[in-house]
């Protein structure tokens, strides 16, 4: 989707008397310094708006979540729904829900991207897909969709209201990870990790459980296998991963520690009474945390929900006008001369607000005519 804060522009977290001199001075430096441990295990505390600040290697994350009505033969709203808007433009929340740049079919009409990839992960409802490849796809309810824009892609991403006899809730994370300067030129390529694929496990204490999604990278034994040939994250060593994270009241849930050099965030986007590493967090925060450390998380009385973002960081300049990153204002200007002159492919759709026959299910139509479904 397109430029952060409104995700548009196309063209910015001893014996008894000495021993009572002695054993009381060392008790205190010993929860002193415990304390010093505990605080340094958070960096940074900041509250969520519509756009999430991220740490290198990400660039940034938007949750999105929109109580969609009843959909009509065009897999929209009611027009009725459309009074008092500004069409086009629609990011202020007006009965539960937002129509971004659709006019019909809420969403993200075609629009282009360079020099970074998206992840799209679909938690409720349903995205169709296009691009300028001539792929397409409609993905949704817990599936993941990676894609490399590289040296240029154009991609719709519309959100159709399928259900017409009740309401179409849609929640979803949209997160962009950076390309190394060497890779930021490197031909467009999508994945799909459908939700029946994500590795999932759950763990106990005292009764409550803690329920984990692997959703990229690797968590113990539990492995995400959507990871595109070209990215930041096919190289092992710099442990790129996200994990959606829920955890039921009372629960507790240590992450693991990362080696060095690793920024990893944690984003509490659902619940009211979470602890991380002792220190209360609250609603709709998140917290940068010393990633070398284990970190506890610990739940108070209802469920607790909170997104985990950790890599490597890239460490390169990044310059980003719009939907193209790059790391020298000569490449974005290039990126823009390059869009004009070529499109990146054109728009193969008879419209740019693509949306796919409400019949179809969940599906995956690659560039080379691969078809792929959820198994």
């Amino acid at each position: 989707m397109v430029k952060p804060l409104e995700r548009r522009s196309f063209l910015s977290r001893m014996g008894l008397g000495l021993g009572a001199v002695l054993v009381q001075p060392f008790s205190l430096f010993s929860k002193n310094s415990q304390a010093s441990m505990q605080a340094q295990l958070i960096l940074k505390i900041r509250p969520l708006g519509f756009q999430w600040e991220t740490l290198d290697p990400f660039l940034f994350c938007v949750h999105h979540e929109d109580f969609f009505p009843k959909g009509n033969k065009a897999l929209g709203p009611d027009p009725s729904n459309f009074v008092g808007r500004h069409m086009g433009q629609d990011f202020i929340v007006k009965d539960g829900f937002r129509m971004y740049h659709g006019s019909t079919v809420p969403g993200f009409p075609g629009h282009p991207h360079r020099g970074f990839e998206t992840i799209t992960i679909v938690r409720t409802g349903l995205v169709d897909h296009a691009d300028s490849m001539g792929a397409a796809g409609r993905y949704g309810h817990g599936d993941v969709q990676w894609m490399t824009a590289g040296k240029g892609v154009q991609h719709a991403e519309m959100f159709p209201l399928i259900n017409q006899d009740k309401d179409n809730p849609l929640e979803l994370f949209q997160i962009w990870l950076n390309l190394p300067k060497k890779r930021k030129m490197v031909a467009p390529h999508f994945k799909m990790l459908w939700a029946e694929s994500v590795p999932k496990f759950s763990a106990e204490t005292h009764d409550a459980k803690t329920h984990v999604e692997v959703l990229v990278g690797k968590f113990d034994q539990y492995q995400s296998i959507n990871t595109p040939p070209n990215s930041w994250a096919a190289d092992p060593n710099n442990q790129v991963a996200i994990y959606n994270i829920q955890l039921e009241a009372g629960a507790s849930f240590e992450l693991p520690a990362a080696g060095p050099g690793i920024n990893r965030s944690i984003y509490y986007y659902e619940g009211n009474q979470l602890k991380i590493g002792g220190q209360d967090i609250a609603h709709y925060h998140a917290a940068d945390v010393d990633a070398t450390q284990k970190c506890l998380l610990q739940n108070g009385g209802e469920v607790s929900k909170v997104l985990v973002l950790q890599g490597r960081p890239i460490n390169e300049p990044v310059v980003q006008h719009g939907p193209f990153v790059m790391n020298s204002k000569e490449e974005i200007y290039q990126a823009f001369q390059d869009y004009q002159s070529t499109q990146f492919g054109g728009w193969p759709w008879p419209r740019y607000d693509q949306v796919h026959d409400a019949k179809l299910g969940r599906f995956a139509k690659h560039a080379d005519g691969r078809m792929e479904e959820p198994q």
